[in-house]
């Protein structure tokens, strides 16, 4: 039996709770990181504060686990998968109360390219840290990117290659966005074993990320970078 079979939940303080949910989230444990949020909730808590106390900083942990070597991708996924059981929860609660989110961004595998367990990584870390996540999934063309830009108007472009084959495409959907005058709406992130902070730049991306704890703290940066600079007002 492990510590959390033994464990009443309901007997913890709200504290010792949100502790205990760090722990469960550290190692997986769905049902107990569900169990958690449902008792916050029945406590009366937000679920905007749910999320960030109990989900967001326990999901920070693991992203400073992973990417300080010490957490690996199998284990960070189980994590991803016991906070995404938690946010299947709090999800229609937050948008209910019109909670805030941290930043939106579409993320999807470029054309020719059906890898994904990077990209899914990096969207169970996102929606970890408090980012809403549209993953339009593997192999897509450039026409994918622009439909899902133009449908939820997201903060942050990000792009997945594991070929080499498949990396110059990354350059050929930023070119289209400079053509169609749209490229300086969005932040680009682009990732990928194959890929270089020097192929990054050279394709006009705005960074490279090396893996999904790198990206979660790139992507925070820009946003409050974008949060802190006074708003342009258009003509």
């Amino acid at each position: 039996m492990t510590d959390s079979d033994e464990l009443d939940l309901n007997a913890l303080g709200d504290a010792e709770l949100v502790a205990q949910m760090h722990d469960d989230l550290y190692d997986g444990l769905k049902e107990e990181v569900e169990d958690g949020v449902n008792i916050l909730l029945a406590r009366g808590w937000q679920p905007y504060r749910v999320l960030t106390e109990a989900l967001v900083e326990g999901m920070r942990i693991v992203g400073i686990d992973f990417r300080d070597g010490i957490l690996f991708v199998p284990e960070v996924l189980l994590s991803a998968g016991a906070m995404k059981g938690g946010m299947v929860i709090l999800r229609p609660l937050l948008a209910e109360t019109g909670a805030p989110s941290v930043g939106k961004m579409v993320i999807g595998t470029v054309k020719g390219d059906i890898h994904d367990i990077g990209k899914n990584l990096v969207s169970m870390m996102m929606e970890g840290a408090g980012f809403e996540v549209i993953d339009i999934g593997i192999n897509n063309p450039v026409e994918n990117f622009l439909a899902a830009l133009e449908e939820h108007k997201p903060d942050i472009l990000g792009m997945s290659a594991l070929l080499t084959t498949t990396m110059p495409y990354m350059k050929t959907v930023i070119e289209t966005l400079q053509e169609k005058g749209l490229r300086d709406d969005y932040f680009v992130l682009v990732g990928g074993a194959p890929l270089s902070e020097e192929f990054s730049r050279a394709i006009g991306a705005d960074a490279y990320c090396r893996d999904a704890a790198v990206t979660v703290e790139t992507a925070k940066e820009l946003m409050h970078r974008k949060h802190n600079q006074p708003s342009e007002v258009g003509s």
